[in-house]
């Protein structure tokens, strides 16, 4: 029998040549005397020689009937897929609908041959060199994983990163510890306890469960990486809490009981959980689901776990020999002491502003060039990787498909946003240009307070005489783009991924089995009983009933339909946003929607609109990030109910560990005002408070309604409505522009959202970047790029978040520590430290209507 380690699935390879470096394609054979593959088939493939081996193998028992029906199935599903190789779908493209293959296959020998090494790559594999590089396709039932020692790590874990997050969650800078620095140090701590803690434990209902049930298991690793994960969150409703207790906002002091605070924590944070069970058949089982984001979870994880080290062919003609697990030390330590600089030492290495240190006082320059308050067009605008990871897309880990799609939408609604802002369209050259904030008709500072009457409702009176709210030239092409890509999504998903849909909804009535999905993940998976759907429904109706009881049990004039509003608009939007999520990493969040309608449906009830917002953005907003959670269990072969009941343990400890410091924080003295200690001045609960009552207060039909200031921009809704299917047949007409497969029309809007505050410098240095990792060195050292890539992205974020806290306590906490030099000055000079305006009022005039 074959050696174990070369097992595939279920499928036994013979061994093959060992002197070969890894993913350098040279002539040797195998023991059967054949030549290992041709360059060219290799890189079409996008496959290392190792990878290849195994496939051709596997291939030779396919029948070519059984390989047309596995190639027609694969067609459907990947024919405009921007993440599958266009080189291969032109090869099953002529070997479905080319009729001679069948009647003369001998003359087609060669196709067939390459089509069947795909099928079987697909069927032993994963499609994507992205899943191989990181991902087993092999299982050990017998791997330990949901032990007593997972267990007691990943909940203090849990109980730590809820702490912290909390805590300095209105620190003005806050500080965020993220679950990778979880991970990263849960390692010494799984193999120190591994050493030694007694074998110990209990027997229940035929297991046993031990302290110490032999060395430290990458499952269990997982295991508490995404328990980690799950806490490092807070409470969305934290924001309600605030604005509803502080005296200068509406001064509501029963919302300062624990119990209430509870209760409606519990609501929103475990309603998304029950939904992402239900939606885990159409976003977590399909192969072509990728969650780009989740691999360098995965790289990290193979750091450590993985012995293997094979030598791999790089750039320069140099082989690279260095493990996994060395390469990650030596990375990170170089960015943690790095960071420093760009952190601490030299923050113009940051924000690397240069152009405008030729004339800061320059309009005109700081507007196009700047990059605190300009649009960001600088070819070199900054030396941090932090600022590269501002929305969490790293270009390391992202398809580089993304990275260029986002760009190209930042630029072209760059100079969108110049022409309204020049024309002063809408009165937005008395504005800065970009600009998060509201204004009123004097360019300054929104008043909100001033529109209120003592019970914290909107006031029609002072509101007349006070003025409109104004928006950026930014802000208001960020929320055209909004409007846009709401539809877009709804669109893009029926368009490229009704048939994926179709499947999902077909596997959800077969009771447990995954019958559509015969890849190997899910046949490895396959071996571990699945959660019952019931179990989730009961999850989804408990968190319905606390959220009921938080709205109904307490004064808050809101009805309990909110909550069944907030699972209505996750129910129609949650498999599109999962769908462009799981493709492209891109995050599609329904905040805006959620105020827009919640803000039109109680206009004049800012707490209520808050409501709205809360369970309409977060229910979706969880279900998400509860279903890459599910994804990592799925790639690291976690089974599903170990899965399940550590979501859960580690939602409710870090609910009510978050609760229990939000109910310490309200009661601070001073908090969230410009006399509160240690620098707690809660900017978020302000942005929160100022949009409440913007929105809720005032509400979206004074700006947006009939006879609104800025009705024109729900022309949003329609254009992006429209966008996907004029693309997709523009596609289908043009098949023989392979370009054209990889423009994303949700990816383009997306990058229109990076306005106000962030521009142009914080997307543009990400190209360059992609290109040089996931195309350059992808194509050419596969097994290079394969073995370090997704490791060197997580070791720099992992590196950036360690020296972010050490920084923060050692010299920034206390604020005694500064380092006042140029270096830490230039890039803040003249209209980068102030916003600059274009126009200018006379004193006592304003701009806009003069009746409103």
């Amino acid at each position: 029998m074959a050696d174990p380690e070369k097992r595939i699935g279920q499928v036994e390879i013979e061994p093959v040549a060992k002197d070969v470096v890894f993913g350098q394609v040279v002539e040797l054979k195998n023991e059967s005397g054949d030549n290992l593959p041709n360059k060219e088939f290799q890189d079409d493939l996008n496959v290392t020689t190792d990878d290849y081996i195994h496939a051709r193998e596997e291939a030779q028992s396919f029948t070519l009937e059984q390989t047309r029906d596995m190639m027609a199935k694969v067609w459907k599903i990947h024919e405009l897929d921007p993440n599958f190789p266009d080189s291969i779908l032109d090869k099953i493209k002529e070997f479905l609908f080319n009729e001679d293959v069948l009647v003369n296959p001998d003359k087609h020998a060669d196709l067939i041959a390459e089509v069947k090494i795909e099928a079987a790559l697909i069927v032993n594999n994963s499609p994507y060199a992205e899943v191989r590089a990181v991902v087993d396709n092999t299982d050990d039932p017998n791997m330990p994983c949901a032990s007593l020692r997972a267990y007691i790590i990943g909940l203090v874990f849990v109980a730590l990163l809820a702490f912290i997050n909390q805590l300095f969650s209105i620190r003005q800078p806050s500080i965020t510890v993220e679950a990778n620095v979880a991970q990263l140090l849960a390692y010494p701590v799984g193999v120190a306890a591994a050493r030694w803690l007694p074998d110990k434990g209990f027997t229940l209902f035929g297991t046993r469960h031990s302290l110490n049930p032999g060395p430290f298991s990458k499952k269990e690793h997982m295991l508490i990486t995404i328990m980690a994960k799950v806490g490092a969150n807070l409470p969305y409703t934290d924001y309600v809490v605030w604005v509803q207790f502080l005296p200068h906002m509406f001064n509501q002091s029963w919302a300062g009981s624990f119990g209430y605070q509870l209760v409606i924590a519990m609501g929103t944070n475990f309603i998304g959980f029950g939904l992402a069970g239900i939606c885990r058949r159409f976003l977590v089982y399909p192969a072509y689901c990728v969650w780009p984001t989740s691999l360098v979870t995965m790289a990290l994880n193979n750091s450590f776990h993985d012995p293997s080290n094979p030598s791999v062919m790089g750039p320069f003609k140099k082989v690279f020999t260095m493990s996994r697990l060395k390469f990650f030390v030596l990375t990170f330590t170089a960015m943690f002491f790095y960071f420093w600089f760009p952190n601490f030492i030299f923050g113009a290495l940051s924000t690397f502003n240069w152009i405008n240190w030729i004339a800061p006082n320059n309009l005109n320059l700081s507007t196009v060039t700047g990059m605190n308050n300009g649009l960001g067009f600088n070819p070199f605008p900054t030396f941090d990787w932090n600022i590269l990871l501002w929305d969490q897309m790293d270009p390391l880990m992202v398809p580089f498909f993304n990275t260029i799609n986002r760009f190209v939408g930042v630029l072209i609604s760059g100079f969108a946003v110049l022409g309204i802002w020049y024309t002063n369209t809408f009165n937005t050259g008395y504005i800065p240009i970009n600009s998060n904030k509201v204004f009123d008709h004097y360019g300054k500072l929104y008043n909100v307070t001033r529109t209120l009457d003592h019970r914290g409702l909107f006031d029609a009176e002072k509101y007349t005489a006070y003025s409109p709210a104004y928006l950026s030239a930014a802000n208001l092409t960020v929320y055209a783009c909004f409007f846009a890509i709401y539809t877009a999504t709804i669109s893009y998903a029926f368009m490229y991924h009704r048939h994926e849909i179709m499947m999902g909804f077909k596997n959800l009535f077969h009771r447990g089995e995954r019958e559509e999905y015969n890849d190997v993940h899910n046949r490895l998976m396959s071996v571990y009983p699945e959660v019952p759907e019931w179990w989730y429904l009961i999850c989804l109706c408990i968190s319905v009933a606390f959220g009921c009881a938080g709205i109904a049990a307490w004064p808050t004039y809101t009805t309990v339909g909110t909550v069944f509003y907030g699972l209505a608009l996750c129910l129609v939007f949650i498999i599109p946003i999962g769908i462009i999520r799981a493709i492209t990493g891109i995050q599609v969040t329904l905040n805006v929607l959620a105020e827009f309608i919640g803000g039109a449906w109680v206009g004049g009830n800012a707490l209520a609109m808050n409501f709205f917002k809360s369970f309409g953005y977060v229910t979706c907003a969880h279900t998400v990030q509860f279903l890459n959670d599910l994804k990592l269990a799925h790639y690291t072969k976690i089974p599903p109910r170990h899965a399940f009941w550590a979501q859960m343990v580690a939602c409710f400890v870090s609910t009510v560990v978050c609760t229990g410091v939000l109910n310490f924080q309200i009661h601070i003295k001073d908090v969230c005002t410009t006399s509160a200690p240690n620098r707690f001045y809660c900017p978020g609960n302000n942005t929160f408070f100022t949009a409440s009552v913007l929105w809720g207060t005032l509400g979206p039909h004074k700006v947006f309604g009939q006879g609104g200031l800025y009705t024109l921009l729900l022309i949003g809704f329609p254009v992006g409505l429209v966008v996907p299917p004029i693309l997709y047949y523009v596609t289908r007409a043009f098949p023989q522009k392979k370009w054209l497969r990889q423009i994303h029309p949700i990816a383009i809007i997306y990058g229109a959202l990076t306005w106000a505050p962030y521009n142009m410098s914080y997307v543009w240095p990400q190209v360059p970047i992609g290109f040089m990792a996931m195309v350059w060195l992808k194509t050419r050292y596969l097994a290079c790029w394969a073995k370090y890539n997704y490791v060197l992205s997580a070791s720099w974020s992992a590196a950036i978040g360690i020296s972010a806290i050490i920084i923060f306590f050692s010299v920034q906490y206390s604020g005694k520590v500064s380092l006042d030099w140029w270096g830490n000055e230039v890039s803040s000079m003249g209209c980068e430290g102030t916003a600059c305006t274009r126009l200018h009022l006379a004193k006592g005039e304003f701009f806009g209507p003069r009746s409103w």
